[in-house]
């Protein structure tokens, strides 16, 4: 009989367990994949962008925004910290996030499946789990062949993102058996695929650009940064922090555009600026004009779209031509028509509804001694640290509260 089983090694699940981990209780980790946090080592480009300064609940989406409030706290995102540099984590801080400062993902691993070894905290790795039940007070895991029994039980096991790592969804199912509100699990921080006449012409160029999200024409929210054009749409982090919102408005039948401002540093009036950029480069062609702004596909394909010739000059322009112009550089409109699917997202949208946890141990209202953690809560963050730090914290949540009742 096990005090806690975590089903799920990866960042939720082990920081749970040591957190849980207090005098001789014995705590026990089934992890599906030949080792633990095999997920840490492919975030942030292999550096392992784990947390971000910046704690604004913008951040994050829930079907249930106003609970955000609750966990993401003041005194949790202390604790978060504090979790760290209690394992010696010195940070490497960029524009607010943060880094090892060794700059490999795979410290923040060793230095988690250090402390499983010094807490003695037991690790069974190839474990698939098939069943739970509970029976009185005791969760039974695999009933008819492994039989492992706890009294409290931890499900960390990921959502449906990126299968590769070994999560499958199954938490959702458990989950389901004990009667939990599952919010549609969606692909999140994922690609988006576009209706666009000229996506070919464009694959392969990055540009730093502003993206307005509209949804059934009404303006719903906008990222600046680096996005990349690519023969079925566009990816890139600002991208992907729309891919939150977009993939659950065309679930439902919205009608979802971004439009882009490929000029996002233009303040003043546009028409004005381009009038003063072209007098300041006289004598060149518009293609020639362009070209000193974005790259020569995006130049091209923006003049196409006006049916403007590229040898044309900016003053023969008819006033017109100089609004159609104006409107592709600083509002160029893509119908998006889906998302990339699980196998290409980071995490998902979705999960189980925050209403049925209680959202200060993350124990569920529903099942006595069940604890939820990570992916599988209807809890996403944008890139940047975000998801990590609601696994570190939902975990330390979880612990926190189990190992006080072992005090």
């Amino acid at each position: 009989m096990y005090d806690v089983v975590v089903v799920g090694g990866g960042a939720s699940g082990v920081t749970s367990a040591i957190k849980s981990k207090k005098g001789d209780n014995k705590v026990l980790i089934l992890e599906r994949n030949s080792e633990c946090l095999k997920k840490i080592l492919i975030t942030g480009n292999g550096r392992c962008n784990y947390f971000n300064e910046n704690q604004n609940i913008d951040n994050y989406f829930s079907s249930n925004i106003d609970l955000i409030n609750e966990i993401v706290t003041d005194n949790n995102i202390k604790m978060v910290k504090s979790f760290f540099d209690s394992l010696g984590i010195i940070p490497k801080i960029r524009d607010g996030y943060y880094y090892p400062f060794s700059n490999q993902a795979i410290t923040i691993k060793n230095v988690l499946l250090r402390e499983l070894e010094r807490k003695n905290i037991k690790v069974k790795n190839n474990f698939l789990v098939t069943e739970i039940i509970k029976e009185e007070d005791i969760f039974i895991i695999n009933p008819n062949t492994d039989n492992i029994r706890c009294k409290k039980l931890v499900l960390a096991t990921g959502s449906y993102a990126y299968p590769k790592t070994g999560s499958t969804g199954m938490g959702y199912e458990f989950l389901k058996k004990f009667n939990h509100k599952i919010i549609k699990p969606l692909p999140a921080l994922v690609q988006v695929e576009a209706n666009f006449k000229y996506l070919k012409e464009w694959s392969g160029v990055r540009s730093e650009v502003k993206l307005e999200l509209y949804e059934n024409d009404k303006f719903i929210t906008s990222e600046l940064g680096e996005a990349q054009f690519t023969d079925y749409g566009l990816s890139g982090i600002c991208t992907f922090n729309l891919s939150v919102l977009i993939a659950r408005g065309l679930d439902i039948g919205k009608r979802e555009v971004i439009k882009i401002n490929f000029l996002p540093f233009v303040k003043e009036d546009r028409l004005t600026w381009l009038e003063d950029y072209n007098k300041g480069v006289y004598g060149r062609s518009l293609l020639e004009l362009l070209e000193g702004l974005l790259n020569y596909k995006l130049a091209k394909i923006i003049l196409n779209m006006a049916g403007i010739n590229y040898n044309a000059f900016f003053d023969d322009l008819t006033l017109n031509e100089k609004n159609l112009l104006i409107n592709n550089l600083f509002s160029m409109e893509l119908e998006i028509t889906g998302t990339k699917s699980f196998d290409n997202s980071q995490v998902c949208s979705g999960g189980v509804s925050l209403t049925d946890i209680d959202i200060t141990t993350c124990e569920s209202k529903l099942v006595k001694n069940l604890y939820i953690a990570g992916e599988l809560l209807d809890l996403t963050g944008k890139c940047g640290g975000y998801n990590l730090t609601i696994a570190w914290l939902s975990g330390l949540l979880i612990g926190k509260s189990i190992g006080d009742d072992c005090d």
